[in-house]
C-alpha cells in the first residue's frame, strides 16, 4: 500500500508537469507505431525496400500510378503478426507509368521516366488480377524511390529497440558495480572507481565505435555496443546513493538480523533509489539514440537496406543545399524530437522523485 501511495504520489506531481507529460505521450505513440510497424507503413515489402528508380526524389505528396508487369509465384501469405513483425513480400513486379490500354492479352503502356520526358509506348503481358494500381507518396520518395514515410515509421522501430537493449544493458552493468563500489568501499570501491574514471576518460562515440570494431557491423552488436559505453552514469549515481543509504538505520537493521550482502543490497537499498536511477535510464536512453544515429552516419549502425534515420541522413544529407532538403531534415527532426522527449520525460521524473543535486545529463 505504501508504494501505491508512493507512486500516486510521483504520478501526481509528473503529471502537474506539461512538457513532460507531452514527452510521454510523444513517446507512447512512437511505441505504438514502432509495435504496429508494416501494418501501417504505405509500402508492406520487407524494410520498405521498393525500389522505383524512375521516381527519386519525389515531393511529398505525388502520386503515381504504376503498372503490374509480372507476378512471383510461391510468396507465402503470411499472417498478420508475422507481417507486423518482418513485413510482405510482395508478390509482383510493376513500373510507373503515365498511360496505358488493354489490347487482347497485352497491355500498351508508356513508362514514367520524368516530369518533362514523354517514353515510347510498350507492349507488356496481361497478368491475372488487377493490372494498375496508384500509390501517394505522403513524404516523397527518397534517393532510390522508395517511400520515405514507411522507411520513416520503421526507423522508429530501430532507435527505440537499440535504446531499450542499450539503457537495458547499462542498467545492468551499471546498477550491479556501483551498488558494489559504493556498499563494500575500500580496494573493491577504489578498483571499479579507477575502472569507471578510465571509460569516463574516453569519447562515447569512439569508445562505440572501438566496440563495433571487435564485434563487427550489424543491428544486434549495436545494442551491446551503445549499452557498454552508456553504464557510466548509472553506476557513478549509485556509488554514491549507496554510500549515501549503506550508514542509515534500516541498513543497519538488515545487518543485525543477519541478512546477506545481496538482499541487503537488492531488496533494501535499490528499492530506495529507483527515483535517480529511473532519472538517469531516461537521460541514457536519449543519448543511446544519439549514438545509434552517429554510428549508422558513419556506417556502423544498422545496415542497409534495414532503415535507421542515421542512415537516411546519412543518404541525404547532400541534398540539403538542394531543392530536396526534407530527405535529410524529416529523419532529422524524428530524432530532435524523440531525444527530447526523452529529456523532458528525464526532468518530469527528477522533479516528480525530487532528486536534487544528481547530475541526470538533461
Amino acid at each position: 500500500m505504501a508504494n501505491t501511495t508512493q507512486s500516486a504520489k510521483v504520478w501526481k506531481k509528473f503529471k502537474r508537469n506539461t512538457f513532460a507529460l507531452i514527452g510521454l505521450i510523444y513517446i507512447v505513440l512512437m511505441l505504438v507505431v514502432g509495435v504496429l510497424g508494416y501494418l501501417i507503413t504505405p509500402d508492406q515489402t520487407p524494410y520498405a525496400n521498393t525500389m522505383h528508380l524512375q521516381v527519386t526524389n519525389k515531393k511529398p505528396g505525388r502520386t503515381f500510378q504504376f503498372l503490374i508487369v509480372s507476378r512471383t509465384e510461391n510468396v507465402e501469405k503470411v499472417g498478420v503478426l508475422e507481417k507486423m513483425l518482418y513485413g510482405q513480400e510482395a508478390d509482383f513486379k510493376s513500373i510507373p507509368i503515365t498511360s496505358y490500354r488493354v489490347q487482347g492479352n497485352k497491355v500498351f503502356a508508356k513508362e514514367y521516366i520524368g516530369d518533362d520526358e514523354q517514353a515510347e509506348e510498350e507492349a507488356y503481358p496481361l497478368v491475372s488480377g488487377e493490372n494498375t494500381y496508384k500509390q501517394t507518396f505522403y513524404l516523397g520518395t527518397d534517393m532510390y524511390g522508395r517511400d520515405l514515410l514507411s522507411r520513416l515509421i520503421l526507423g522508429v522501430r530501430v532507435s527505440l529497440s537499440i535504446g531499450l537493449m542499450a539503457v537495458l544493458i547499462s542498467m545492468f552493468i551499471g546498477v550491479g558495480l556501483g551498488a558494489i563500489a559504493g556498499y563494500f568501499g575500500g580496494k573493491i570501491d577504489a578498483g571499479i572507481s579507477w575502472f569507471m574514471n578510465v571509460i569516463w576518460s574516453l569519447p562515447s562515440l569512439l569508445l562505440v565505435i572501438a566496440i563495433s570494431f571487435a564485434l563487427g557491423k550489424g543491428f544486434w552488436q549495436i545494442f551491446i555496443a551503445v549499452g557498454l559505453s552508456t553504464w557510466v552514469d548509472v553506476a557513478r549515481l549509485v556509488r554514491g546513493q549507496v554510500m549515501a543509504l549503506k550508514q542509515v538505520e534500516f541498513v543497519e537493521a538488515a545487518k543485525a538480523l543477519g541478512f546477506s550482502n545481496s538482499r541487503t543490497i537488492i531488496k533494501h537499498i535499490l528499492p530506495n533509489i529507483a527515483g535517480p536511477i529511473l532519472v538517469v535510464g531516461s537521460a541514457n536512453f536519449a543519448s543511446a539514440i544519439l549514438l545509434e544515429t552517429g554510428l549508422s552516419f558513419l556506417g556502423f549502425g544498422a545496415q542497409p537496406p534495414m532503415p535507421s534515420w542515421g542512415t537516411m541522413i546519412k543518404e541525404h544529407y547532400g541534398y540539403i543545399i538542394m531543392d530536396a532538403a526534407y530527405l535529410a531534415v524529416l529523419p532529422g527532426l524524428a530524432i530532435m524530437l524523440t531525444v527530447y522527449a526523452f529529456n523532458l520525460i528525464a526532468i518530469g521524473l527528477r522533479d516528480a522523485f525530487d532528486v536534487k543535486g544528481q547530475n541526470t545529463n538533461v
